[in-house]
């Protein structure tokens, strides 16, 4: 995967201060910051563009031009800045707003496709802070199931209903089909257990498709429309 555009803003002096300090950990991020506090961050070896003017006058470019924005900004600000330039979790970049006193980490926008709360963590094990995560699937310990093997370089593909409703049914715990044909085994990457309403098959065949809520397939097999109708939508497909 390409190594994401990650922007650090700061338009107060405690901000600066705290970009300045997370600067020379990252030093591949790009900072944006006030001129009037840029004195914070002289020596930065990071590329810095400083703004005058209202603050508002640079979303716009920030969501064009980066993966992840890291504001030093309170939440509040942040939601009612961003709020106009919104389209979709498949567009939007990743926000995360960390908080003055650089305790908080909080993946504000984008949290799973956009990358923000892989970030998140990543910048709070930096700064010894606490990724403040509220995705159910992050927070459950459980299957991301939009974003399940892209490491692995797998594609997700179903109906975008199909994966909020298998998304819903794996945060609720309840029980789940998990089939996998095709693909490195290595997909579960957390260091909890696989939970308990999740249920290993090597084949679809041995799935009794009355007893489960939902079923995640890798496979290189192509499904008829017959069966994604027939699974309405309980189906998520993954290709390796």
């Amino acid at each position: 995967m390409d190594t994401p555009r990650i922007a650090l803003v700061a338009i107060t002096k405690h901000g600066a201060a705290q970009v300045a300090a997370l600067a020379r950990q990252l030093p591949q991020a790009e900072i944006l910051i006030s001129e009037r506090f840029s004195p914070a961050i002289d020596g930065a070896e990071n590329r810095v563009k400083t703004y005058q003017g209202p603050f508002r006058n640079q979303i716009a470019d920030l969501f064009l031009d980066y993966d992840q924005i890291v504001f030093f900004v309170s939440l509040g600000a942040v939601v009612r800045l961003i709020a106009p330039f919104l389209k979709s979790k498949d567009e939007d970049p990743g926000v995360i707003v960390i908080d003055d006193a650089g305790q908080y980490v909080i993946p504000v926008l984008s949290g799973h496709v956009g990358g923000a709360n892989a970030c998140a963590e990543m910048l709070a094990e930096r700064m010894g802070a606490q990724a403040v995560l509220t995705t159910a699937s992050d927070v459950g310990k459980t299957i991301p199931v939009d974003i399940l093997g892209r490491e692995l370089g797998w594609k997700v593909e179903a109906p975008k209903i199909n994966i909020t409703r298998v998304s819903a049914h794996v945060v609720n715990e309840e029980p789940v089909a998990f089939v996998q044909e095709a693909g490195s085994p290595d997909w579960w990457t957390r260091s909890t257990p696989l939970p308990e309403n999740i249920h290993l098959f090597e084949r679809f065949e041995d799935v009794d498709l009355d007893r489960f809520k939902a079923i995640l397939w890798v496979t290189e097999r192509d499904i008829e429309p017959a069966l994604w109708q027939q699974l309405d939508e309980k189906l998520v497909v993954y290709r390796p």
